[in-house]
């Protein structure tokens, strides 16, 4: 039987295992072009077909079928590409590229041991032995989709082709980028020298590539012979490249010219943003941050959702009774609420989704922010600047001034702040503002080592919601499996919980990078503020007896609401158990 892989060859071997009927073997045998032969593989050419296989009707042979289908027939392992696993540099250092598309092949792992060569025609090894002699080690040969093999293939050779061409002469910086709200086109910047067009590739090479991978932030850091490239995926950060010094060095500098930042200054932090679209066209905002190392600057871009402001309540983690709840909080005339949490727990997305909720013609709706995270334009939006002294309690001492319905403060770090923001709940206005503490009863206790009297707290805050991010399941492999009701006890403890039967667990996939979580979501801890509580924080405060007040209330703990999103299959007890505090005693 004829295995060459030809578009007859593979056809045959189809119609000969009964996937394929002969009719439509031999109409598309006839109807291919040229072109079409030369620049598709065969299994491409019939996976365009959309064909249903004839042994398993219920299945299409889509290009990956085809492909998982032809390992079999070849013997080879499939490889499904990952590449953030993947060392670009030396993966195109073992051959050229015009070596690796006439033969349509790309190395995709390369050690000590051996090289790993992903190939889309399996039976073609004319590139073997000139391969073999000229790295030196075993060569393994695996097979992947041919067309996620081109696309990488033509990416990741023009990355380290911009890599090896790279100048270090900084990018010229556009004098019209004043505008917070310009719109940054990659690679349309215009007045850059041709010099640097290698760096302006890598730039949008790197931005785009976070994009596509759903990372969080970008973190590009200097070390001694070489920089590093790193994207923060669902909370967990990913080596991504390797830059040299030199090269670093000017790909930060590009940065800081499209975040309008002082390129000539190094030695003290800076902070920028930069408006731009994803591969799909949305816009995007990234907001950056530079700090002086041992090595020279770090840079942080910090991504922002798109669809940050258009998320309900319920996709943001809140359940039925919490959405209920915090609807109440927000829709109180006047008063404080509170939002606490760790750096990146999320609070910024809850303000913001909340405050577009309320944000209508009727409302005026102003925020004083360090930085304004995220540009909206049905809101006032003020920035903190030190420099100039406009801080957080004069930026509200300002926004009092300008007839607002509801104002957002940034964070309550001080005294001065805390007192214009129950000042400003005093006098009819909804404040909405975040605190840096580990749960919400604490808030409390926050508030007063500030020194707000706590006839004042109980007489203006309405609330405080503390909250956590937890990766939630892959929805394409997660699965019910029994568990060591142990586990559940230790994070439920001391509250009496019955555990459920199952819980659901991810092995890996993928869709989700055999992670076995994709996306995250929120846990909450809801705590209104009774007329019990208020008599708890005014009669002398004190955080344990006021904790064991508030849960006797109805405050679900946050390890219970993420016990919760457990038992509902929706994330694990492990990452609860990573990112709530520690459990009460009481």
């Amino acid at each position: 039987m004829n295995k060459t892989n030809t578009l007859e060859g593979i056809l045959q071997l189809l119609v000969a295992q009964d996937i394929v009927e002969q009719d439509k073997a031999s109409m598309i045998s006839s109807l291919v072009s040229v072109q079409d032969r030369n620049k598709l593989e065969p299994v491409e050419m019939i996976a365009h077909r959309q064909w249903a296989n004839k042994s398993k009707p219920e299945q299409v042979l889509t290009l990956d079928v085809l492909t998982d289908w032809l390992a079999v027939e070849s013997g080879l392992e499939r490889h499904h590409f990952d590449p953030l696993k993947m060392d670009v540099a030396a993966c195109t250092s073992i051959m050229s590229y015009a070596y690796a598309s006439r033969f349509k092949i790309l190395a995709v792992k390369v050690s000590p041991e051996e090289v790993v060569i992903a190939v889309s025609d399996p039976f073609n090894t004319e590139w073997k032995n000139e391969l073999d002699r000229i790295v030196g080690r075993p060569i393994k040969t695996v097979i992947a989709n041919p067309k996620q093999l081109s696309s990488y293939l033509l990416e990741f050779y023009s990355i380290s082709k911009a890599m090896d061409n790279a100048g270090v002469n900084q990018a010229e910086i556009p004098k019209s980028l004043q505008n917070l709200e310009q719109l940054i086109e990659l690679g349309n910047l215009g007045s850059v020298d041709a010099d640097d067009q290698h760096i302006v590739s890598i730039v949008d090479w790197l931005l785009q590539y976070a994009f596509n991978q759903r990372a969080s932030d970008i973190h590009i850091e200097p070390r001694r012979e070489q920089g590093n490239v790193r994207f923060r995926i669902d909370g967990v950060m990913h080596q991504v490249y390797e830059i040299p010094a030199n090269i670093t060095s000017a790909v930060i500098s590009r940065i800081k010219v499209l975040g309008r930042l002082d390129v000539a200054e190094k030695r003290k932090p800076q902070d920028g943003r930069i408006k731009t679209r994803s591969p799909d066209g949305a816009e995007i905002e990234l907001r950056l941050s530079s700090m002086p190392t041992a090595f020279g600057e770090k840079l942080v871009l910090r991504i922002f959702d798109p669809e940050v402001l258009v998320k309900n309540f319920s996709a943001l983690g809140f359940e039925k009774k919490e959405s209920e709840i915090w609807n109440q909080m927000i829709s109180q005339p006047h008063g404080i609420i509170l939002v606490t949490g760790p750096t990146g727990s999320g609070k910024t997305t809850t303000l913001y989704t909340s405050l577009k909720h309320l944000s209508t013609p009727k409302v005026n709706v102003c925020t004083i922010e360090d930085p304004i995270e995220l540009v909206e334009p049905s809101f006032n939006q003020m920035q903190v600047q030190q420099n100039i002294g406009l801080d957080f309690a004069s930026g509200v001492r300002t926004l009092l001034r300008q007839d607002p319905d509801i104002i957002m403060v940034g964070e309550i770090r001080d005294h001065e702040t805390a007192e214009m923001a129950v000042q400003a709940a005093l006098t009819g206005h909804l404040v909405l503002s975040t605190l840096h503490t580990n749960d919400a009863p604490s808030a409390i206790a926050r508030l007063s080592e500030i020194g707000v009297p706590s006839y004042l707290i109980s007489a203006t805050l309405i609330g405080v919601v503390a909250q956590r991010l937890v990766r939630t399941l892959c929805p394409h492999c997660k699965q019910n499996q029994s568990f060591d009701k142990l586990e559940w006890e230790a994070l439920i403890k001391p509250w009496k919980t019955s555990a459920p039967d199952t819980i659901a667990q991810a092995e890996g996939c993928l869709e989700c990078r055999q992670t076995g979580f994709i996306g995250r979501v929120g846990i909450y801890e809801m705590m209104p503020i009774t007329d019990s509580l208020k008599q708890e924080i005014s009669s002398g405060f004190d955080l344990v007896k006021f904790r064991k007040a508030a849960i006797k209330q109805g405050m679900k703990p946050l390890n219970l609401a993420g016990a919760q999103k457990v038992a509902k299959g929706v994330t694990t007890i492990g990452e609860v158990q990573k990112v709530a505090p520690p459990r009460y005693d009481g």
